[in-house]
């Protein structure tokens, strides 16, 4: 049986952070990915001039998303819809949510993975599209046909933050400071959904954010703490509701959901 999954993000590179080692666990299974692409990352950093200039930026990050795809062993169908980069915010919130409805009734997948309010690093693109995505993902579920089981949204737990932050201390390195623009934001663990142990597919992450060559992914990050970005994917269940305090932690997107 096809599941399949639609993730919308803002940035190429957000979907390797964010989805990269959960969905690299099922290569090889019968799963449909649709990844929506909000705006190319046109405004992003050219870490060497020899791989773009601000005129090609966003294309050269299309095709390095492309690749990270394969580097996963997936092949998604990828929908970049070209918003400018770093004025998401400034799109009407309507026409955000048209655009992410047409192709969500055209994928009608199974889970949503998107932003949360805090957009995970405060970025206002972040925050913008995880708004509208929610939204979209809405009106889409109550108009019939199949899919939208549960809505996810891409999260950071605040225990997880603590701990990559002692390991920096301990090295004498500079902390997150989540205050900052563009840092991380922990949630509260009892927030925590779905999280993913992702460490049997790390290698393959991490040649997924290699391929964002323009951007220089982990470049300052000692290597011996690589395992603690790459381990692990965290989520909030944003939809359906979840009944009990005592409700368990999944341990995969899918788990649970009705027929699948």
């Amino acid at each position: 049986m096809t599941t399949r999954i639609a993730c919308v993000f803002a940035h190429p590179d957000d979907d390797t952070y964010g989805v990269g080692g959960t969905l690299a666990l099922h290569a090889g299974s019968d799963l449909e990915i649709t990844v929506v692409m909000t705006t190319s990352g046109e405004a992003g950093q050219i870490s060497d001039p020899s791989l773009a200039t601000r005129e090609t930026l966003g294309a050269v990050r299309e095709v390095e998303d492309r690749a990270s795809w394969r580097a996963l062993g997936l092949e998604p169908t990828i929908k970049f819809l070209r918003y400018p980069d770093g004025a998401v915010a400034d799109v009407p919130r309507e026409d955000l949510v048209a655009a992410y409805l047409e192709l969500l009734l055209e994928a009608r997948p199974d889970v949503l993975v998107t932003f949360g309010p805090d957009g995970i690093t405060g970025h206002e693109d972040h925050v913008a599209v995880g708004l509208a995505a929610t939204e979209a993902f809405h009106i889409a579920r109550t108009q019939g046909g199949g899919g939208f089981l549960r809505l996810l949204h891409n999260v950071l737990s605040q225990s997880r933050l603590d701990r990559f932050n002692e390991l920096l201390r301990a090295r004498g390195m500079e902390t997150l400071d989540p205050t900052q623009p563009f840092v991380p934001r922990g949630v509260s663990d009892a927030r925590i959904g779905v999280s993913v142990d992702c460490s049997t597919v790390s290698d393959r992450k991490l040649e997924a954010l290699r391929c964002h060559r323009s951007q220089s992914e982990m470049e300052d990050l000692p290597f011996d703490l690589w395992p603690a970005v790459l381990g692990h994917e965290d989520f909030e269940i944003a939809w359906p509701e979840r009944d009990g305090a005592d409700r368990p932690v999944l341990r995969d997107l899918f788990e649970g959901l009705p027929g699948l």
